[in-house]
């Protein structure tokens, strides 16, 4: 019986963004009191850049 990994590629990058969007916005606290940049930093880094990364593999696939 052939066993399915739990985390695929695409789960792997989400993770690694959503720890990166965690930070960055950590970070970028201590630069801006600005709450719009801090979110579009959270939310750019933690949701959008991953999504377009797997969206842009499952397109270059053959």
């Amino acid at each position: 019986m052939v066993r399915a990994s739990l985390l695929t590629p695409d789960t792997k990058i989400t993770i690694a963004f959503v720890f990166l969007g965690l930070t960055g916005w950590y970070l970028i606290q201590d630069v801006t009191d600005s709450a719009a940049v801090e979110f579009g930093v959270l939310i750019g880094v933690g949701v959008v850049v991953p999504t377009l990364i797997t969206e842009w593999r499952r397109r270059s696939r053959p």
